[in-house]
């Protein structure tokens, strides 16, 4: 490393350089932090074709590396200041780091939180701070909470701990590029960093481009948070009207001053992944480690996939940050339901079909033995049928054969897959009451989960009933559920009955069902 130091100062005579290398490498983060591994992904790597590996600052005692670049600020104030007391605002992890370090230097702490922090989150400050902390929830941004912030400063004298524009917070997180170095026996091609007011970038970047200007360093951003990436492209710090709070973490409206001169000088790019991205690369860290990030805690993997996808990379490694994993136990579902898409690995369509006899066996051939992840009918025109259909795909190119085989059939078909309020709500809003639907009888069915075993179902439903509402969605249970409608007259009941024995699949009947009858029966 004195080598290396060497040579760059060298060549480089930026004093604010060596100021932050100088105080990165006296940064007191371990009296607290942990040097976090750098994880091999071994899944990915052979996916892309590169070395693919995670710096897992998701394992620190506050599940993120926030409290590296907090702790530093505050075990450097003065006797004075820490008498005073400091105030913080955050979104969540800045908070936790702040409510340790106030604990382990016993410093009075006051935290101020956006409204919309995960509980997660808030509870955990509440729990690291204990009787040094004082946390007040205001605003549903980390700008509105910081604003707040802002004014309890000048009315209680307390000392700002600013969550990224400070230069020791940034020192404290540029020991995360500082251990990377560290861990490699050569420099990363490139190493990409989630990316909300700068800090962590700032840090990473100063020091690594210092030490190894060759790597690439890059900023990611959720699409709707990008303060930075706006900032860089235009040359000035941009304040953007709103940000979305899926990445909660990374939801700043504007970037800091002295973050925004240390990233125009050394970041090579910056990216932007929307929430499919983000879903589906917090899946893949699951995958690799069996621990869930939150979202902004995956935002550097989703941009290392679209990096290395983009420019074609082979046998380059390549580092993400997993910067967290303080997500809340209620996201999952939307993350789960959303990975899907991230990856291309579902495509939504919608299927008009003759609504005459045959053409749901059509339908099915059409189908063939494609994992099918979603099926949503109901009956409501004489003349054609309206199905809502979710069917596995590994690409894009899937996805156009699907279609040309609904179109083969001559069945018009939309892709939906792109379709933000398709895959949003009207995945879930396809039924309701119909006037058609006479003599219809209502049933749950199990089957075992397994690839073909919806198709299976498909095929041996009757000919001679008329189907008038259909359900189903893959939740990756062990156990399939269905919801049918077959429309038969009184007089074939017996008959039905016999058949739904025949199918050998648990089943039963809702037809009395009081919310059917209030929401789905005419």
């Amino acid at each position: 490393m004195t080598a290396l130091l060497a040579t760059r100062a060298q060549a480089d005579d930026s004093p604010a350089d060596l100021d932050l290398l100088r105080r990165t490498l006296a940064a007191r983060v371990y009296e607290v932090a942990r040097e976090t591994p750098l994880e091999p992904a071994a899944l990915l790597s052979a996916r892309f074709g590169n070395r693919v590996l995670l710096k897992r600052e998701d394992l620190q005692p506050v599940f993120s590396f926030k409290l590296r670049g907090a702790y530093n600020k505050m075990a450097a104030l003065s006797a004075a200041e820490r008498a005073s007391g400091v105030i913080a605002a955050s979104a969540g992890n800045h908070a936790q780091g702040v409510a340790l370090a106030a604990a382990k230097l016993g410093i009075r702490a006051v935290i101020v939180m956006p409204m919309t922090a995960p509980q997660v989150k808030v509870d955990a400050v509440r729990r690291f701070g204990g009787e040094f902390v004082e946390v007040l929830l205001t605003g549903d941004s980390y700008s509105d909470a910081q604003a707040a912030a802002a004014r309890i400063e000048a009315e209680r004298g307390l000392v700002f701990v600013h969550p990224f524009d400070d230069i020791d917070v940034i020192a404290g997180q540029a020991t995360v590029g500082m251990e990377l170095l560290r861990q490699l026996p050569t420099a990363p091609d490139a190493v990409l960093v989630p990316v909300g007011g700068g800090g962590l970038l700032a840090g990473i970047a100063g020091y690594i481009k210092t030490l190894s200007p060759q790597t690439k360093v890059i900023g990611v951003q959720a699409a709707d948070s990008d303060a930075m990436a706006c900032s860089l492209e235009t040359g000035v710090r941009v304040a953007l009207p709103e940000v979305g709070l899926f990445a909660d973490g990374t939801a700043v409206k504007q970037v800091g001053a002295l973050t925004f001169e240390l990233c125009s000088r050394h970041v090579d790019a910056m990216l932007r992944v929307d929430g499919d991205a983000i879903c589906a690369a917090i899946r893949d860290v699951y995958q690799e480690t069996r621990s869930v990030p939150e979202p902004s805690g995956a935002l550097a993997l989703a941009g290392l996939k679209q990096y290395a996808t983009t420019h074609e990379l082979r046998d380059a490694t390549l580092v993400a940050i997993v910067s967290g994993a303080n997500m809340n136990f209620e996201r999952l579902r939307f993350v789960a339901e959303r990975a899907e898409a991230g990856e291309q690995r579902e495509a939504l369509f919608a299927v008009t079909i003759p609504e005459e006899r045959g053409s749901f066996r059509r339908f099915c051939d059409a189908l063939g033995r494609r994992s099918i992840t979603e099926f949503n009918y109901r009956i409501g025109d004489a003349r054609q049928a309206h199905i809502f259909v979710g069917v596995q795909t590994a690409s894009r190119d899937e996805r156009a054969a699907v279609v040309a085989a609904f179109r083969a059939q001559d069945f018009a078909v939309l892709d939906l897959s792109d379709d933000e309020l398709a895959k949003l709500h009207l995945r879930h809003m396809v039924g309701g009451r119909s006037p058609l639907a006479q003599d219809e009888r209502l049933y749950r069915f199990d089957f075992p989960e397994r690839p073909g075993a919806l198709p299976d179902f498909l095929a041996q439903l009757h000919p001679d009933w008329n189907i008038s509402l259909f359900h189903y969605r893959n939740h990756g249970a062990d156990q399939g559920r269905i919801l049918v409608g077959i429309q038969a007259p009184a007089d074939e009941q017996a008959a039905l009955q016999s058949f739904l024995e025949s199918l050998g699949y648990p089943h039963c009947d809702e037809s009395d069902n009081a919310a059917y009858r209030l929401l789905l029966r005419s």
